[in-house]
């Protein structure tokens, strides 16, 4: 049964996450973070079959919130998910029964790009596990118009604009936030959506750029024809890795499109989810 807690508080926002514990004490944690172009979505995406394997599998389960673009920046983002690790190391022990030293992050898209980026932090989870996320936000794919979703219906950039709240989103609704995501798509406007900085500035927040000997071991699983997210920024991810020599894996769904981990029934898909739980069973293992 979850528990939903508010870690992290704001002027004008609170953010919160649901806990998922499992049967064993002191197991270990799964941070899970959310997709959605860093637009929309909410702790409550993660699919309910997901959540019952990890916890069947002995992790508990951290699915959390965090604030939205464009009505909130990256930077800021950034710090949200270093938050919800901090407030496991610190505060959450006092709720729950787990053990603060053996966490993972894991994402989805967005989610799979701030997992990779939660490896650059001074506080880093013990293990790393990026669906279709991306290493490099300044990339081609991301600069420019995105083919994908030019062939979609045209989105008016008075309608994209009209979505954008005064205030700040912590929870969006699909139905309400996808077309600010597709007009920047489409027009290759998304970065400048995400942040307001030069793409000089950006550096910290490409997870690619900033990978040495301290980060964490990493499991990328990606399609080949993932139209959203390019399969070779999984590819250029592991390389990067490979080359500092951090310890990695690349799990390429053959023909998998973006979010081919929602077809649960998909025996590659249940084979990648057994691969999850081997990789993460050899770094969050108690005697480590």
């Amino acid at each position: 049964m979850k528990t939903t807690v508010v870690y992290k508080k704001g002027e004008q926002f609170e953010i919160k996450a649901d806990f998922y514990p499992t049967a064993t004490q002191s197991a270990p944690v799964i941070v899970y973070i959310h997709g959605g172009g860093l637009f929309w979505g909410s702790r409550e995406d993660m699919k309910a079959e997901q959540v019952e394997f990890y916890v069947q599998a002995g992790f508990n389960v951290f699915s959390i919130d965090y604030r939205l673009a464009p009505e909130t920046k990256i930077p800021a983002i950034k710090t949200d998910i270093e938050d919800a690790l901090s407030w496991l190391k610190l505060e959450g022990i006092q709720q729950f029964d787990y053990n603060p030293e053996k966490i993972a992050v894991v994402g989805s898209s967005a989610g799979g790009y701030l997992a990779l980026l939660s490896g650059t932090f001074d506080i880093k989870p013990q293990a790393i596990v990026s669906f279709y996320g991306y290493g490099d936000i300044t990339g081609e794919w991301a600069l420019k118009p995105s083919p994908h979703y030019k062939k979609m219906t045209v989105v008016p950039k008075e309608l994209a604009d009209m979505l954008v709240s005064n205030e700040v989103i912590t929870v969006g609704p699909i139905q309400k936030r996808y077309a600010i995501y597709m007009y920047a798509r489409q027009n290759g406007v998304w970065i400048d959506k995400i942040s307001d900085m030069g793409e000089k500035d950006l550096l910290p927040f490409r997870p690619i750029n900033s990978v040495n000997a301290d980060y964490p071991p990493t499991l990328l699983l990606h399609g080949t024809s993932d139209e959203d997210v390019p399969y070779e920024q999984s590819v250029n991810m592991s390389e990067a890795l490979t080359k500092a020599g951090v310890e990695n894996q690349l799990i390429t769904i053959p023909n998998g499109k973006h979010v081919f981990d929602e077809d649960w029934q998909s025996e590659s898909v249940q084979n990648a989810f057994d691969d999850v739980i081997q990789f993460l069973r050899k770094h969050l293992q108690k005697d480590n």
